[in-house]
């Protein structure tokens, strides 16, 4: 009789947007007359910008002419989208990343889970805590975090990096080593940025132990900043160490376009094995490569009107951030996040914890947000709000939030 992989019956409940998902849901089918303010998962709501939407349209057309249809794209993407990637997102910023190096997927989230596969099971992961839960469930998936303890939340063969208000949510060097290094800056959920200098150490910590780091620099599009990194290739060393992934969801709005990638450099080789050469097998093998259309797309994010408008998109989210922060600091709460990132971490009011807290603000102001202890045990008592909302409904929580 066949069998199923043990490792999924690992995991301790459902996915910590799917359990929100569902109490939500059930909350609103017991009061149909409420009006709920939906700030916990980071999904957008300002539609495509105009040059993505004329780019979509022109491929549409493309594909409907017998001169200009496309079948299956190439294995690392489109060479017309990749150039504008190494260009923009590289080279103007001094990275030395070539468009062979980039690899075109439908999005960070499933890079982020799918990259551990390229690596053996016996390597030891580092993450940070309050850390996005893809990063760990992926490995628990794949039989590589140990045995589970309830109890304190946390996997046995799991390097925790706590991140807390007293290290302003950004992990020291880990007392043990690791072999895998999970990065995220701008930070999901805290909201913390790293700076080039915090990052440098970083690289050459991994350079020195033989650690290989993958970024998640998803949310670089919102850094205001101008000592915080938006590629960890802006550090020294970091084509030795570091593999980044990228996405257009949030800074152009493909959450449901889907398009990301992934940047391998060539130098990066687990001895003599180069980890280029295993994804682009991995990626060959089990990808088909996002549609032309959505590849299209991604190219008017680069032109000169698609960055204009994109920039406007990112200043109205973040005008949304700084007034969810700006009110809930008023109102007294103890908040970080807003500057470099679309998200307010805050501390749970009167000792509740972050589900006491998320079911409190559902069932009395009608918001709802991400508790923090779904994203790690550092995470407890914490709170994650999106700035991803319409700035109307944005004020509207707010007020919502302040009048308890």
């Amino acid at each position: 009789m066949y069998k199923v992989n043990d490792n999924y019956l690992k995991l301790p409940g459902s996915y910590l947007f799917s359990t929100i998902g569902k109490k939500v849901n059930a909350y609103a089918a017991a009061h149909p007359d409420s009006r709920i303010i939906r700030l916990g998962i980071g999904d957008v709501t300002q539609p495509l910008a105009p040059a993505i939407i004329k780019a979509l349209h022109s491929a549409v057309d493309e594909m409907g002419d017998a001169a200009t249809f496309r079948g299956y794209a190439p294995d690392l993407g489109y060479e017309f989208l990749r150039n504008a990637i190494a260009d923009n997102d590289y080279k103007a910023r001094g990275c030395e990343i070539s468009a062979d190096e980039i690899f075109i997927s439908d999005g960070a989230k499933c890079d982020s889970g799918n990259i551990q596969e390229i690596f053996s099971l016996d390597n030891r992961i580092a993450v940070c805590d309050p850390v996005y839960p893809v990063y760990v469930d992926t490995n628990v998936m794949a039989g590589r975090t140990g045995v589970y303890d309830p109890q304190k939340e946390i996997w046995s063969n799991v390097i925790y990096m706590p991140c807390t208000q007293e290290n302003d949510f950004v992990p020291c060097l880990p007392k043990e080593t690791p072999d895998i290094i999970y990065l995220c800056f701008p930070n999901n959920p805290t909201g913390s940025a790293i700076t080039k200098e915090q990052l440098q150490e970083w690289v050459d910590y991994a350079n020195r132990v033989g650690a290989v780091i993958i970024y998640d620099a998803a949310y670089e599009a919102y850094i205001s900043q101008e000592d915080i990194p938006h590629s960890i290739y802006e550090c020294q060393g970091a084509r030795t160490c570091a593999i980044e992934l990228r996405s257009f969801s949030k800074n152009a709005g493909f959450t449901g376009v889907r398009l990301g990638f992934t940047v391998i450099p060539k130098e990066l080789k687990a001895g003599d094995v180069s980890l280029h050469s295993l994804w682009a097998r991995r990626h060959g093998t089990k990808y088909n490569g996002a549609p032309y259309i959505v590849q299209r797309a991604g190219e008017a994010v680069y032109s000169e009107e698609g960055k204009a408008q994109l920039r406007e998109q990112v200043a109205y989210y973040m005008k949304n951030a700084a007034y969810i922060y700006q009110g809930l600091k008023d109102a007294g709460y103890t908040v970080s996040g807003g500057v470099n990132a679309p998200y307010i971490w805050l501390k749970a009011p009167r000792g509740m914890s972050s589900w006491e807290f998320f079911d409190y603000l559902l069932e009395n102001a009608n918001v709802v947000g991400t508790p923090g202890s779904g994203f790690g045990p550092s995470g407890e008592t914490y709170f994650r709000l999106t700035a991803f909302g319409s700035y109307e409904n944005t004020v509207e929580a707010v007020e919502r939030i302040k009048a308890l």
